[in-house]
This record gives structure tokens, C-alpha cells and sequence, in this order.
């Protein structure tokens, strides 16, 4: 999976690129929507959206099964809660529509647990207005049977080795898998495992993170970072490199303060003071 003309991604070189200005608002900040869930992974829609918002994201809005809309509103309280229809292959309602269609990122996959159903959502989404699409978790299993002119331009994938395997049609046990393949073929930044590329063959290589990383849910943070970054108005790529960075140095920081055997859900407050100490060594 390495490639010899991946940019090594520094703190220097995260301070050259910058993040946008703030602003005086939460407006300003970007607006994300998280589309997944299901009634045995509801946390995983949880643990994105909390993401998002720890990497400066100004708003957050969730799109799940009526089955645990009721739950994510009582441990969302940040969010704004909205259904996906009882059948996956009717238009969404009015309420869903217009949120994602005011969003400046939507992250589709965390918590889904049905090929068919995350199908019909993904081509769902893909109809309105959408800026930037992050896929990640079941969307990456059924994006190869997917038309990618369907899909918005801007878009990015988050898998795994796994689901980088299925992308490319080949089995997950025959070895390194090709990201610029990936990329090229679905016209997508990809980030695996702090590899990034985008179509053009730009890549570069995000250090750090180690095993502790390596926990259920962490995925889902780390997609939902990548989104809130990408709400902020970075650029697919940055935002994909911005993300797996705060990933990777939470999961350095944790180790450090409490060892292997963290929690997915230790890892977004770790992203917020991650990006506090990049930034307050550039004072």
C-alpha cells in the first residue's frame, strides 16, 4: 500500500495549510449530516456525528431508522434528528431532504447493516444536492454497484483494508491493495489507514496512531472527522488528511495518557485537544 511518492504529513506542514477562519458562528462553521444507523449499530452514528463536531464542525444533523430515531435524539442532544423512510426505495421526506441538502458535508454508512437498504439510501442521497459525500462502512461494500456519474464529484472513501479489497473486486486475502487504483477508478479520494490519494495521484502518508486505534467504532470517528473538516470548507483531500492526522495523534495522545485499551468513544474529545496543541504551537 505504500507508495514511494507519498508526502509525509508533518505538523509543519498542517500549520502551512491552515484552517478556515472560524467565524463569529456556528454557520460559519459548516453544517454536517450523518446518514446510517441501524437497530444493532445505532453508536456508530453517535460516534461520527460527535467526530464531526469535535474537529470545529458548526452543526450536525443525523438521518436514521425511525427504530432509533427516539434513542439518538435523548444521547444526541447537540444534533437534529430526522427518519429514513420505513421502505429504503421511497423518496426521503421533505424534513431529511432539505438537511442535506443544506449541509456542506454528508457522511453516509456508519451503523447500516443491510447491502440493499444502504444501496437504495446512498442513490437516495446522491439525487439531491450534495457538496461533498463521505462514504464509509457498508456504502464502500455496495459502491461498486453503483454508477459513479450517480454520485456527487466531490467524494470521498474511508475503508479499510477489507473494503479497499472489495472496491477492487479482489479478495481481501491477496495482498496489498492499490489506493490509486481506487482513486482512479472511482474518481474519489480515498484514506486508508492513513494513506491518502486523491484521483490525480497525489498521496501522502499520515504517522502515527499505533494498535490502540485499532478498536470498534474508530472508524466511524475517524469518517466523521474527515466530514466535519470537509464541512469547514476544506478541500476533499485536506479534509481526508486533516482527519486521518487527528485521528492518528488522538490515538498517540491516548496511548500515551492511559495505554492500549481505550474506547472509540475516548477518541473525539482527544481530536479537539489534538488540534489545540497544533495549532498553539504555531503561537
Amino acid at each position: 500500500m505504500s507508495n514511494p511518492s507519498e508526502i509525509t504529513v508533518t505538523p509543519e506542514l498542517l500549520r502551512a495549510w491552515g484552517l478556515p477562519d472560524p467565524g463569529d458562528s456556528k454557520k460559519s462553521r459548516g453544517h454536517v449530516v450523518v446518514v446510517g444507523g441501524s437497530r444493532r449499530s445505532p453508536g456508530a452514528v453517535f460516534l461520527a456525528g460527535e467526530a464531526a463536531l469535535r474537529v470545529g464542525a458548526g452543526r450536525l444533523a443525523v438521518v436514521v431508522p425511525a427504530s432509533v430515531d427516539a434513542q439518538l435524539s435523548v444521547v444526541m442532544p447537540e444534533a437534529a434528528v430526522h427518519s429514513l423512510p420505513e421502505d429504503a426505495d421511497e423518496p426521503l421526506g421533505d424534513g431529511p431532504r432539505r438537511t442535506i441538502e443544506s449541509a456542506e458535508a454528508v457522511l453516509v454508512g456508519p451503523g447500516f447493516d443491510d447491502p440493499d437498504e444502504t444501496r437504495a439510501t446512498l442513490l437516495a442521497v446522491s439525487r439531491l444536492e450534495v457538496r461533498c459525500l463521505v462514504l464509509d462502512a457498508y456504502a464502500l461494500g455496495i459502491l461498486p454497484r453503483v454508477d459513479r456519474t450517480a454520485l456527487p464529484r466531490d467524494l470521498v472513501l474511508n475503508p479499510n483494508h477489507e473494503e479497499a479489497a472489495i472496491l477492487l473486486d479482489r479478495d481481501p486475502d491477496d495482498g496489498e491493495v492499490d489506493l490509486v487504483e481506487i482513486a482512479r477508478r472511482y474518481d474519489a479520494v480515498v484514506n486508508c489507514y492513513g494513506h491518502v490519494v486523491a484521483p490525480t495521484g497525489e498521496a501522502w502518508d499520515v504517522p502515527g496512531g499505533g494498535p490502540g486505534l485499532g478498536t470498534s467504532g474508530s472508524g466511524d470517528v475517524l469518517a466523521g472527522a474527515i466530514t466535519g473538516f470537509a464541512a469547514r470548507g476544506i478541500a476533499p483531500a485536506q479534509a481526508a488528511v486533516w482527519g486521518a492526522w487527528a485521528h492518528a495523534r488522538a490515538g498517540d495522545l491516548l496511548t500515551e495518557d492511559v495505554g492500549i485499551g481505550f474506547l472509540a468513544r475516548d477518541i473525539p474529545l482527544q481530536l479537539t485537544r489534538a488540534l489545540r496543541d497544533l495549532m498553539r504551537a504555531e503561537a
